[in-house]
């Protein structure tokens, strides 16, 4: 191997032994112990073994061809990791939905069964002409589902004056990262270089580290930012965001079932200060907190009273969020103008 090749490998190795470093760091090391924290660690392994396995075998072709069936295995988990660290990042997740569970175990169980049935070794043909194809477009179509999820990023960088925080800026870069090693990829497999990709990686990780570096608390780019802007008004451009993400959390975590819930808890839960979120409804909605879980509270006992079910009306209430059974009727008097019994009978 002469000196260029040698510089070559020792520059795309360090690259993807980084990349291990770091996924280590977000899974065990970080301060902030978060959600989104994991799915970075779980690109970032699946990007390095991915990259390792390209290297390995760009420079020594006689390597063993189960560590190539390895290295294009992990490569079926790089965009889901990238998706639901987006996801979560922008959503705020704090524990992994369900959902999400069955749809992680899908893809392993999915990966795993046609390794087993279908090994490399012994299914080159195969895994040349269709699966490693079928992994490059799903790794292309969660690609596009991650790009949607950035849309509002996407808007502010095109904006003539953008207001781009460092949360922004990391999760916006490491999402165009992660679509240049695609392309690299693609553009390999129809020919081009095969060692572009782990090249990009290299250079991809150097710049992550240097970003780690200059943030050095690094609290501002795992997650929306919220103390620092405590007391000041919510722009325009993050209002139907933040309303979507509190709508979200009303619909899917059912967070207004909780009787002792508070307007700082809400807040929480979306990532913004209290004196923030009591602004948007009041400016955004015309409405208070309290009125605003209220409505969730009722209408979900209009759902629940309009099916037969044996749940007494002091059931009903405390299923949808209210201490008391006299503060259900009130509210639900004051909102629907009448009584629940009236309901049960309609």
């Amino acid at each position: 191997m002469d000196l260029g090749k040698e510089i070559l490998f020792f520059f795309s190795t360090l690259g993807a032994f980084n990349g291990l470093i770091l996924s280590c760091y977000f899974f065990f090391f970080v301060r902030k112990k978060q959600l989104s924290n994991y799915f970075l660690g779980a690109l970032l392994l699946a990007l390095s073994m991915r990259v390792g396995k390209s290297v390995l075998y760009y420079f020594h072709h006689d390597i063993p061809i189960f560590y190539l069936q390895i290295g294009l295995s992990a490569c079926f988990f790089i965009s889901p990791s990238l998706y639901f660290f987006l996801k979560s990042s922008i959503e705020n997740t704090k524990t992994i939905p369900l959902g999400w569970k069955v749809h992680i175990a899908i893809l392993g169980a999915t990966i795993l069964t046609v390794g087993f049935i279908l090994p490399y070794h012994q299914n080159l043909y195969i895994w040349r002409h269709y699966i490693i194809p079928m992994i490059y477009t799903q790794w292309g179509i969660y690609l596009v589902f991650s790009g949607f999820l950035l849309k509002d990023i996407f808007k502010k960088a095109l904006a003539k004056y953008a207001d781009l925080k460092a949360y922004d800026i990391w999760i916006f870069s490491i999402f165009m990262s992660n679509l240049l090693i695609f392309l690299a990829y693609v553009w390999s497999f129809w020919g081009g270089l095969y060692i572009s990709a782990a090249i990009i990686f290299s250079l991809v990780i150097y710049f992550g580290v240097f970003i780690l570096m200059y943030h050095k608390k690094a609290g501002d780019l795992f997650a929306m930012p919220t103390a620092k802007y405590a007391n000041k008004k919510v722009n325009e451009e993050d209002t139907q965001l933040i309303i979507s993400r509190l709508e979200k959390v009303m619909t899917e975590k059912e967070i207004y079932k909780n009787p002792n819930l508070k307007l700082n808890d809400l807040a929480k839960e979306i990532n913004i200060s209290g004196h923030q979120l009591s602004q948007l409804l009041n400016d955004k909605l015309d409405k208070n907190f309290t009125l605003f879980i209220n409505e969730y509270r009722i209408n979900e006992a209009c759902k629940i009273l309009s099916n037969p079910n044996n749940l007494t009306i002091e059931a009903i209430s405390d299923e949808v969020g209210f201490n008391s059974k006299s503060t259900f009727f009130a509210t639900f008097k004051k909102l629907k103008g009448t009584t629940p019994p009236c309901i049960s009978k309609m």
